[in-house]
């Protein structure tokens, strides 16, 4: 059956373990860490100046389209710029690749699929 989920403004949360500036809106969640099973939907979004400070890795599947604003990967031990993308960038990151941290200007929405 068709779920139909109307975002709003107040929709956003900060979770304990997200860095200053960075919400999220979980749209579908069935993803458990455990038992390697289910994906998560997700819009994340980075305020203006906002970032990452740690790269990260996890052991499923991660699907992101970068489809409002910058992002920026940052180099792991200066968190200086070293790559930069535009909106309409697609990133397909396998099981265990390690990634970020990131940074954006302007801001940014990132729409991710996370999958076993």
């Amino acid at each position: 059956m068709e779920r139909l989920i109307k975002i709003n403004n107040d929709d956003w949360l900060h979770p304990d373990a997200f860095d200053d500036g960075i919400d999220q809106i979980v749209l579908f969640n069935t993803l458990n860490e455990q038992e390697k099973t289910g994906s998560r939907t997700r819009i994340v979004k980075f305020s203006a100046g906002a970032m990452t400070k740690v790269p990260f890795i996890h052991d499923y599947e991660e699907e992101v389209l970068l489809f409002e604003g910058d992002q920026g990967l940052l180099d792991k031990d200066t968190l200086l710029p070293i790559q930069s993308y535009e909106a309409k960038t697609f990133f397909i990151r396998p099981a265990g690749t390690w990634h970020g941290p990131f940074s954006s200007k302007a801001g940014c929405l990132l729409l991710e699929y996370h999958y076993y």
